[in-house]
């Protein structure tokens, strides 16, 4: 199986379980099913990486930070469970699984499951968005859309889909739902390592607010800020945050 495949495989996997366990915890608290979706996702992901490449490194979200991944040329990034708020409110589809692999410098493959629409998008065959006419449509989060989100609006003329997860917010652009992504105030790599790979396989632009490249796998994980964009937005979303 390649790494791609396994990728997928994987995403999809957490997904189902986060799905069953939403399922059995329907009438417990929202924190009960939070912290029961990031455990088991966690124990199913690492263990599975464990066992189908018992030779790389892995940093999850919900593990301890191993310095060994900084030696190793292939290292899993993963987040089992990226928007808990969204996935503890029963009814909403906007979380996600990401499941992501940083080969020797890069990203070389990713995989973001959105269990609840019933959707994965995984590299190497991930489409890219439709063509999309009007103006263009910026997600930003559903509680605290950050100022530069909104400076970029004004900029573009754009208008705002709230959203809840980073993976959902990415995917809806991959999908054609939204055309720009535009993130500050704080993110890790396990944040946006699969969805930028997916991304980037869609022939999307990805980059940091600066418009620098992304790098992944570094000594310390936090990865603050991050545009996602059709590449013919890119330069006026940049502008607008510079």
């Amino acid at each position: 199986m390649s790494d791609h495949e396994l990728a997928a495989r994987l995403a999809t996997q957490a997904g189902q379980l986060l799905l069953a366990v939403r399922d059995e915890l329907a009438e417990a608290s929202e924190a009960e099913r939070k912290a029961a979706g990031d455990k088991r996702s966690h124990d199913l992901l690492t263990d599975a990486l464990a066992r189908e490449r018992p030779g790389d490194a892995v940093l999850s979200e919900e593990g301890a930070d191993d310095p060994a991944r900084l030696r190793a040329q292939r290292v899993w990034i993963v987040d089992p469970l990226d928007g808990t708020r969204e996935f503890a409110e029963l009814g909403r589809d906007d979380w996600a699984v990401h499941v992501a692999l940083w080969v020797s410098g890069d990203l070389a493959a990713g995989a973001v499951a959105l269990p609840a629409q019933g959707v994965t998008l995984a590299t190497p065959t991930v489409a890219a968005p439709a063509p999309h006419h009007g103006p263009p449509r910026l997600v930003v989060s559903r509680t605290r859309p950050p100022a530069l989100a909104l400076a970029v609006r004004d900029a573009l003329d754009a208008t705002l889909v709230p959203m809840g997860s980073a993976g959902a917010k990415v995917a809806a652009v991959v999908q054609g739902r939204a055309d720009v992504y535009v993130h500050a105030g704080g993110q890790y790599e396990w944040d946006s390592a699969a969805p930028v790979a997916v991304a980037r396989a869609a022939g999307l632009h990805t980059s940091r607010i600066d418009g620098s490249a992304l790098s992944y796998n570094r000594p310390d994980p936090l990865l603050p800020d991050l545009v996602v964009c059709r590449p013919e937005y890119a330069q006026a979303v940049l502008a607008a945050i510079g």
